[in-house]
């Protein structure tokens, strides 16, 4: 792979405040996990404050799509090679000398099942606030300030603001789930992906889930890999089908759902495989 350059942490920075259309462009993407192909050629454009929902069968290259835009997949060791070009607001992510910290501080990842730290409600709220801006100094009023403009965002404040110094671990899947994505916002992400974030969540909570998405969306841009038809319908503004690690179609999501130019698209949402 050729080598790339990145513009310094000053350009990202100046990237947020810049009329971007684009949060996310993948252009011409292919990855191996050592011998397997898992993504063949893939483009993809993810609108600003947008959200867009992956669908396809189990094993078609979504999660390892959506980790490819935090690089994620690194974490699995030197067998994992990716081709390509992708960017987050308009900075190449798979340069060589991208700094993974800085790239994942903008690009935030909520898991299938919530992963609280085994610390307090407010500590979990402060964690990566603390790592990213240890230069900073923040007294224990704007700390507070902190955690309850986070909490209130992702609807939970009036739920724990009486027991902040308990332990996350021991709040509802709901509430762990939102508490997960309180942490990523002081740290002020643009990007936010989800790879199945209500799978481990009642319906009840899974409704709660996807007004929280509704309610971050245009300060945030969404990614969410989801296996539920409905989820995707009711929870996206874009809908993009990917099949044996292809993109098979993108578009809006009412016309991926109502009349999908693509025979597999249509097979797929008509239950006829998958």
């Amino acid at each position: 792979m050729k080598q790339k350059t990145i513009a310094p942490w000053t350009t990202w920075k100046a990237a947020l405040v810049e009329d971007t259309a684009l949060a996310i462009d993948i252009q011409n993407v292919s990855l191996w996990y050592g011998d397997f192909q898992a993504l063949f050629e893939v483009d993809l454009q993810v609108k600003r404050g947008s959200i867009t929902a992956l669908i396809g069968p189990s094993g078609c290259g979504k999660s390892t799509l959506l980790r490819a835009v935090n690089r994620m997949n690194e974490r699995l060791g030197d067998y994992v090679r990716t081709t390509g070009e992708i960017h987050v607001l308009d900075q190449d992510i798979l340069s060589d000398d991208v700094e993974l910290s800085q790239l994942r501080r903008h690009v935030g990842m909520v898991f299938q099942r919530p992963n609280p730290l085994p610390l307090s409600i407010q500590d979990n709220v402060l964690f990566a606030h603390r790592i990213h801006r240890a230069d900073e100094k923040f007294n224990k009023l704007e700390e507070d300030e902190i955690v309850e403009n986070a909490l209130r965002r992702v609807l939970l404040w009036d739920e724990v603001k009486d027991r902040l110094g308990r332990e996350a671990t021991g709040l509802s899947l709901e509430e762990q789930q939102k508490l997960c994505i309180a942490r990523l916002l002081p740290v002020k992400p643009t990007v936010i992906l989800m790879d199945e974030p209500t799978s481990a969540l009642d319906p009840k909570a899974t409704a709660a889930l996807e007004e929280l998405i509704w309610e971050l969306h245009g300060d945030y841009t969404i990614l969410i890999v989801t296996h539920n038809m409905a989820q995707a319908r009711r929870a996206s503004e874009e809908t993009a089908f990917m099949l044996l690690g292809r993109m098979v179609e993108h578009g809006v999501t009412e016309q991926i759902f109502l009349a999908p130019q693509e025979e597999g698209t249509a097979d797929y949402i008509e239950g006829r495989y998958g």
